[in-house]
């Protein structure tokens, strides 16, 4: 796939890394500009853009940037792209949202409303970027960690399960964006590195 990545951060600089190693054409951007990207480009093969030369021609858009900054990007450009939300909300960071604070509104569901038209799927965001670069295992291994994947677009929901399967995880159906608080910070399956049984255990005891 043709796969653009706004933010070369812990998560956007991994899966530059990961998904380059599988085979896909990858363009990363990031708020710095492209110059800043070369020792990630020369390390991986990516192609360093713009957020407009990432997500252009694109199969698929992984953000990955502090959730603050979601509001700063050009929405229209994203209408009809299948979107992975790889973010969390952090009040220390990201200030306070009261609808985040009190989870009345998942983040994902809050980046989806910026993002107007995206086909938004929140996965990526609960596992450690260190663990997402080398505790991929093959399918069918007991030691493969499950890693919830949320969504309202089927497709799209679709199309991301088999590239976080592609990448050596399980993928777990998490229901809805509206649902999607169930796999942020402070959650049963945040950080916990569970196998798929574990994740859907832990979505299910996971309380507002």
């Amino acid at each position: 796939m043709r796969i653009g990545i706004i933010g070369s951060g812990q998560i956007g600089g991994t899966l530059t890394r990961r998904l380059r190693t599988l085979g896909h054409e990858v363009t990363v951007a990031n708020s710095r500009g492209p110059q800043t990207l070369i020792p990630l480009t020369e390390e991986t093969g990516a192609t360093a853009g713009t957020v407009e030369q990432a997500v252009d021609g694109a199969d698929l858009v992984v953000v990955a940037i502090p959730l603050l900054a979601v509001p700063s990007l050009p929405s229209p450009i994203f209408e009809g792209k299948v979107v992975v939300d790889a973010n969390n909300y952090y009040p220390q960071r990201d200030g306070d949202v009261a609808e985040l604070l009190d989870r009345s509104l998942s983040s994902s569901r809050w980046t989806a409303d910026h993002l107007k038209g995206a086909r938004v799927v929140k996965t990526f965001n609960n596992i450690r970027a260190q663990h997402l670069l080398e505790r991929g295992r093959p399918a069918g291994d007991d030691d493969r960690i499950g890693l919830p994947v949320a969504g309202d677009d089927a497709e799209a929901k679709q199309m991301v399960m088999e590239l976080v399967d592609a990448l050596g995880f399980d993928p777990v159906d998490a229901g809805t964006l509206d649902g999607s608080w169930r796999q942020q910070p402070d959650t049963p399956v945040y950080g916990t590195d569970q196998n798929a049984e574990g994740v859907r255990k832990g979505l299910a005891e996971a309380r507002p």
